[in-house]
């Protein structure tokens, strides 16, 4: 008879185990000990006779021993295996041999029960390990082949992985910090939380994510971003930006075990960000002494003229008593085009730039924002101004006037609304200015990115401004419930 190699292979492995004899000697001492007189004719009904007990109850439970080692051993099979050979053990005693059949069938039955749920504990806790240790296997060949500096940390802060790239980046060998919890907080200053930390304390974030910089020596950050010195100090003078991201490890019942910290260097990135930053920041003060230049000459020489203009033929008029009526009138007419004329250039250099904002400062000129928003466009506008009023930087009121006329133009233009507050706030670090309007409202695109593809330059244009002065732009709008812009910037 042929037999399959297949199967003779498993067989032959479980019968060189020495596990496999183990249990074995344990049901043939549990059988001996079932049967004593049938087996070794003796005329003790049970070795635990000294002990007054007569019903072979410690010999059943005895059985729960080979039961549970197999289960442990051997798996779920194996063990329901073994107690189908326990169970036929001990039957033939509870129905050919004991006097007290209920009470030995019972304890057969718990016998039995108890044996089926610790094996069933013991194949539900090594499919726990089976996973763990795959997901383990799983996420060392995931950080060991990733390019990307990574290290892992488990729930108990100690580093569990730590791949070749973040050697290379950091300096710190594998085995060097592979089971602590110290050495790689190192890499943190105090001046930030660490990712990893906040991951594993239960961030409602799926990911953590932030820049920062070595050796950093400016202050005014981006939101998200930290200053960190003498970060790996071996990535030179110059310094580097790294991209953080922690992310949480979860197991089957989604519970955090451990988190993952991916570094990237990302400095030609930001340092594009900073070049467009910059270019951005000239462009906007070049505009800036544009719109100034253009308002001076206006008032200086475009104005002066056509109020010299005016006087020339107001004295022209007067002179003449004797001028025919029909040409009079049209003299006139021209004077009143213009006066309207000169109006019209003194509004458009005000706007231009309000020498009242380099005269005397930020609130002043918003008190006359608002105030030429109703004479001209019939809207209520009320400043308020909350903390201790002081005079910023010429560039940072500058750039908060103009985030503010443009958000007042944009409620006048197009809210619909007839009532506008602004409230100026002033902390010992920051200055935050919102308006708000009762007006019609609009739609918000996700991304604040996306404010130029949907015809939004005015917003745009403040998006752009805030960023120059390294603060937060947040827009709220509902239709039909207004809209709150508050520009949040540090001073």
């Amino acid at each position: 008879m042929h037999i399959a190699p297949s199967l003779l292979s498993p067989a032959l492995r479980v019968i060189r185990n020495y596990h496999f004899w183990l249990v074995v000697v344990m049901f043939a001492i549990g059988l001996v000990l079932h049967y004593p007189q049938q087996i070794l004719s003796t005329d003790l009904p049970s070795f635990f006779s000294f002990l007054g007990l007569t019903r072979h109850a410690a010999e059943r439970v005895f059985l729960l021993l080979p039961v549970t080692y197999v289960g442990l051993i051997f798996g779920i099979k194996a063990g329901l295996s073994s107690l189908a050979l326990a169970l036929v053990i001990m039957l033939p005693r509870a129905f050919l041999i004991s006097l007290s059949k209920p009470d030995v069938l019972f304890e057969t039955a718990m016998v039995i029960v108890i044996g089926g749920i610790v094996n069933l504990w013991f194949h539900v806790h090594h499919r726990d390990v089976a996973r763990r240790k795959s997901v383990e296997e799983m996420l060392t060949k995931i950080i060991d082949g990733s390019p990307i500096s990574s290290f892992v940390v488990n729930k108990q802060h100690k580093v569990t992985h730590w791949n070749t790239a973040i050697e290379s980046l950091s300096g710190i060998k594998k085995e060097e910090i592979i089971g602590t919890d110290e050495q790689w907080r190192a890499f943190y200053t105090e001046k930030r939380p660490v990712m990893a930390d906040l991951v594993l304390e239960g961030s409602p974030a799926n990911e953590i994510e932030a820049y920062y910089r070595h050796k950093c020596k400016k202050s005014n950050l981006t939101e998200g971003a930290y200053e960190a010195e003498d970060f790996f100090p071996d990535l030179g003078e110059d310094g580097k930006w790294l991209h953080f991201t922690a992310s949480p490890i979860k197991d089957n019942r989604e519970e955090v075990i451990g988190a993952i910290e991916s570094l990237q260097d990302v400095t030609e990135q930001k340092n594009a960000e900073e070049n467009l930053r910059y270019y951005l920041q000239e462009i906007t003060r070049a505009q800036e002494e544009e719109r100034k230049r253009i308002a001076l000459e206006l008032h200086d020489d475009t104005a002066q003229n056509l109020i010299a203009l005016l006087h020339q033929l107001e004295n022209f008029l007067s002179g003449k008593i004797k001028l025919p009526v029909r040409e009079a009138k049209a003299l006139w007419g021209f004077h009143e085009q213009i006066r309207d004329v000169l109006q019209g250039v003194r509004h458009f250099s005000r706007d231009l730039r309000p020498s009242i904002l380099d005269d005397l400062g930020l609130l002043p000129a918003l008190e006359w924002l608002t105030g030429e928003l109703k004479s001209e466009y019939g809207v209520e506008a009320s400043l308020k101004v909350v903390g201790n009023e002081r005079r910023l930087s010429q560039e940072a009121e500058l750039l908060l006037f103009r985030i503010v006329q443009e958000a007042l133009r944009n409620t006048a233009k197009h809210a619909q609304a007839s009532r506008v507050e602004v409230n100026v706030e002033f902390d010992e670090n920051k200055i935050t200015a919102t308006i708000r309007d009762n007006g019609i409202g609009f739609r918000l695109p996700e991304n604040l990115g996306a404010l130029p593809h949907i015809g939004k330059l005015g917003l745009a244009g403040m998006q752009e401004r805030v960023q120059l002065l390294g603060g937060n732009l947040k827009l709220k709008s509902e239709l039909g419930k207004g809209t709150i812009v508050s520009v949040e910037a540090p001073v």
